[in-house]
């Protein structure tokens, strides 16, 4: 494990990053040192991990060696949560090995839309964002919503919220896609099977690198609107949201989470150079007008992963086979199965 992980270079970048530090002008660029100070925390973050799963390796062999000497419910159990929690180290260890691409340490904007099925295909939206939040709670990751539109009858039409702490993009990079589903529908008086379609945009969130970026003010259309939600607030009241689009690209950002619009359209504008950041280089182009972006339907024929609730009970990823029967388990947040299959397709 120590040559697959490559530690002995990981503790080398940390010797010479701490060199780095001790240097008297290492401060002179503030933004650059604490670019530094992370790279050397996730460094450290590793080999920690990597030792913890050592003693953890030390002590399934005692374990095993218990047990062959006498084997009976209390050792085998105990070698058993052992050998668990090693294998639940190696994989957290494998998948952090895999996230080395440029963004892939970034926080995250993440952004559900409905798509084909109505008002089910609304409250499936709904669903998703909650296994999302459950998940991100699950990795101690915070969630801030910028903008949520919700559905005429019932559901939300759209939701983007900003996924913050370290791996965030690395981790969640895979979902992009058309999540499908099909269930009997609530919404129908018959009860009849429904299929609805919801799509999910993951960018890294760029808070630099944007000097570089030479936008036209005028290929922004910039537009007002109030903010929607249960009435009463301020922010419903005035036009506080901002819909920033990007008319070469069709690239579109909107924020209407503060009560200022000023606030709303920096929080759009940051969203916008994230998600064009990330298309330049996606599509291998150094200028925004060379860009054609890709449309696609969020309907059938698109989707990347099945959560189908009747008439059984099954969640596949189309791309990698990987499935699983514990649906309420899946919609509780527990997709991490899915997230590594990826990781590892990805690394082939």
């Amino acid at each position: 494990m120590e040559a697959i992980f490559e530690i002995a270079a990981v503790r080398e970048d940390i010797r010479k990053i701490e060199q780095e530090i001790s240097q008297n002008s290492f401060w002179e660029d503030n933004t650059k040192a604490q670019d530094i100070f992370g790279k050397l925390n996730r460094l450290k973050n590793i080999v920690e991990e990597y030792e913890s799963i050592d003693v953890l390796f030390e002590d399934a062999q005692v374990f095993i060696d218990l047990l062959e000497e006498e084997e009976n419910d209390s050792n085998l159990s105990e070698t058993i949560n052992s050998l668990n929690e090693l294998q639940s180290k190696v994989e957290s260890l494998e998948i952090k090995s895999v996230l080395s691409e440029k963004y892939d340490t970034y926080s995250c904007i993440f952004s559900l839309n409905s798509g084909a099925g109505g008002t089910d295909a609304q409250d499936w939206v709904q669903m998703l964002f909650r296994m999302y939040i459950r998940w991100c709670e699950k990795k101690d990751y915070t969630c801030e919503v910028v903008d949520q539109t919700y559905g005429d009858e019932a559901g939300i039409k759209s939701v983007t919220f900003v996924v913050k702490g370290s791996y965030a993009y690395g981790y969640l990079k895979n979902e992009t896609g058309v999540h499908r589903l099909v269930r009997q529908s609530p919404f129908n008086a018959n009860n009849k099977r429904q299929t609805s379609f919801a799509a999910v945009d993951v960018v890294p969130r760029i808070d630099k690198d944007f000097s570089g970026m030479q936008i036209d003010e005028k290929d922004l259309r910039i537009d007002t609107f109030r903010a929607s939600g249960a009435g009463g607030q301020h922010v419903n009241k005035t036009d506080s949201a901002v819909r920033i689009t990007h008319t070469p690209t069709g690239t579109v950002a909107q924020s209407q989470s503060n009560r200022s619009q000023l606030s709303n359209r920096e929080t759009a504008l940051t969203i916008l150079k994230s998600r064009l950041i990330l298309l330049m280089e996606v599509q291998h182009k150094e200028k925004l007008h060379e860009i054609r972006g890709e449309t696609r339907d969020i309907a059938w024929g698109n989707q990347i992963r099945s959560y189908v609730f009747h008439p059984y009970k099954l969640v596949k990823d189309l791309r990698t086979g990987e499935e699983t029967s514990s649906i309420s388990n899946v919609m509780d947040g527990d997709i991490d199965r899915f997230i590594r299959a990826n990781l590892l397709r990805q690394r082939g």
